[in-house]
């Protein structure tokens, strides 16, 4: 989810096809099975992402936190590092064993909550996935995927991710660091020509948040680009050239403030160092060693089937629009990746757990620091919200949570195919719903646009 101003909130008019106005959503009852074929396939689809990008944690216009003492790194369990690996393995496809419901009690409260909060803000169609070892696991999709035909949504559909794709950049980042090519303390200049104060701007403050360099999706030459026409096509360097027109907002490592030049910078840092495109760079390095089949990040305007269609007020005359075959390459390194629940629900006990990395470099990951929000904090390339580790994402039509709460092993995968938010974004709100019945007091929250100062486009 990279950070764009969140459109006005549009409501679909008359001639708007049943959209966004699902009756009452009702759970699939059984996850549909992934097709035997066809998957991994990408059907050329234009797709751009401009709408709504919620940040990473909708926290663009926050008030920049000052540098503060930072978190101890996160006691991941020894159980839970060592459960990462038998737990990638076996949710990257379909679990080993037959998986466990949780009890029907909570079953029916998570659905009566859903459902309701979906009604309530006209949420067209969601993903929800919950394991909680010992406990039981609950996967069902909510609602529709596409609102011209009425196609319910189902579990195994391939969805945009945002922000998320931050995660799998700064990995492979870190990894560079585990094998002594780069140094977190390194200046980006060291690598990437043409930054200004790039001499004293470092990987640690790009992947932390912390560089001052200001956010090219906040810049009004490329919004009004990206709204003209998101079908074009951006190259990283013209990103950076909408970011380097503004002076930096503050001295690097001043304060907290999150920027989506952070990560195309490190994208290109990781093309640098490799001569590998990106998109490559990413499928050897990160997706293929941890069985990611359905992971990618698309080249131009792919999107591969079958997905959801996603829906978004981002639009010239702020009238729903749909979004699905815009193009995301705006968003890059910092948002453009592709992905499914079975596959996020391997990656995020890895993330947590550093299975690429070494014990050392995932502890400066997990080294989180406060963003000014109670409650929040941010490593290098991961959040901290009430205990739960991860990262959301949202750009036009698509929203994204996957994240895990190492204190219960448990984990949350939410998809949406719409970013119209209602005064608040759909992913936080099925978030907080969830974890309201299943880990009250680790509850998912971020504040709305509105509570942080965040412009209304």
């Amino acid at each position: 989810m990279p950070s764009t101003p969140t459109p006005s909130a549009a409501t679909p008019s008359a001639a708007t096809p049943s959209a966004l106005t699902p009756s009452a959503p009702q759970p699939s009852a059984v996850p549909a099975a992934k097709p035997a074929s066809g998957r991994g396939r990408h059907a050329g689809r234009r797709a751009l992402q401009a709408g709504a990008a919620a940040l990473l944690l909708l926290l663009t216009g926050v008030a920049a936190a000052p540098a503060a003492p930072a978190r101890a790194a996160v006691s991941v369990p020894a159980a839970t590092a060592a459960a990462t690996g038998a737990a990638t393995g076996a949710a990257t496809g379909a679990a080993a064993a037959v998986p466990q419901e949780l009890d029907p009690a909570t079953v029916r409260r998570l659905d009566a909550a859903i459902g309701g909060a979906m009604k309530r803000d006209r949420i067209p169609g969601a993903i929800v996935g919950v394991w909680l070892p010992g406990r039981g696991e609950y996967v069902k999709a909510f609602g529709t995927a596409d609102t011209r035909s009425g196609i319910p949504m189902k579990s195994d559909l391939y969805m945009r991710i945002g922000s998320v794709t931050k995660t799998f950049t700064v990995t492979a980042v870190l990894q560079l660091v585990d094998q002594g090519r780069v140094a977190l303390d390194d200046p980006i200049s060291k690598y990437v020509a043409g930054v200004p104060g790039g001499g004293k701007i470092t990987l640690r403050q790009l992947a932390g948040m912390r560089s001052g360099l200001f956010n090219y999706t906040e810049d009004e030459r490329f919004l009004a680009a990206l709204r003209a026409d998101p079908h074009r096509d951006f190259t990283p360097r013209q990103l950076l050239g909408h970011a380097f027109a503004h002076p930096a907002n503050f001295a690097p490592g001043a304060k907290w403030e999150y920027s989506n030049t952070n990560t195309i910078l490190l994208g290109l840092l990781l093309e640098e160092m490799s001569g590998q495109p990106l998109d490559g760079y990413l499928r050897h390095h990160v997706f293929d060693p941890l069985k990611l089949t359905d992971t990618s990040l698309p080249s131009g305007t792919d999107f591969p089937e079958p997905h959801a269609e996603g829906y978004t007020g981002f639009s010239p005359n702020g009238a729903v629009a749909n979004a699905t075959d815009w193009n995301p390459s705006w968003a890059w390194a910092a948002g453009s990746a592709v992905s499914t629940l079975d596959d996020l629900h391997a990656w995020v006990p890895a993330l947590v757990g550093g299975r690429l990395l070494t014990p050392a470099t995932q502890a400066q990951r997990l080294r989180t620091e406060p963003v000014g929000v109670p409650g929040i904090s941010y490593g290098l390339g991961i959040a901290d919200v009430n205990g739960w580790l991860g990262h959301n994402g949202e750009l036009p039509g698509y929203e994204t949570i996957a994240a895990q709460l190492p204190r219960e092993q448990a984990t949350m995968v939410i998809m949406v195919n719409s970013d119209m938010d209602q005064g608040g974004s759909y992913s936080t709100t099925l978030g907080k719903a969830v974890t309201e019945i299943v880990t009250p007091d680790h509850l998912w929250s971020l504040p709305s646009p509105s509570q942080v100062g965040q412009n209304q486009r």
